[in-house]
């Protein structure tokens, strides 16, 4: 036998189709249940640092002094566009093939 048969023989078995059929994980809809909770949460903790936000921001508008909540505010936001991308990203890498 050749180095070269061998290689190709070799070759031959790598690039063979693995089929593999995906089951559900147990547990599975208690695990959905308790990411549906978390991501109303984080929306719900958005929503609070949006309000937060703007009320320290008419705080300080009216009673002066350091500027801090156009900070507070846009960090809600970037964490909301995160947040809410980061379910997009994710079913992108679980269904692709």
């Amino acid at each position: 036998m050749t180095t070269a048969h061998a290689v190709g023989e070799t070759l031959t078995v790598l690039a063979q189709q693995i089929t593999i059929t995906p089951k559900e994980p147990p547990g599975a809809p208690a695990l959905i249940n308790l990411v549906n909770y978390l991501s109303w949460l984080v929306m719900l903790a958005g929503i609070a640092a949006l309000v937060y936000g703007g009320g320290k921001f008419g705080w300080e508008r009216f009673h002066g002094g350091a500027v801090e909540s156009p900070k507070i505010i846009l960090a809600a936001l970037v964490g909301g566009v995160v947040a809410t991308f980061a379910g997009a990203i994710m079913n992108a890498v679980v269904t692709a093939r």
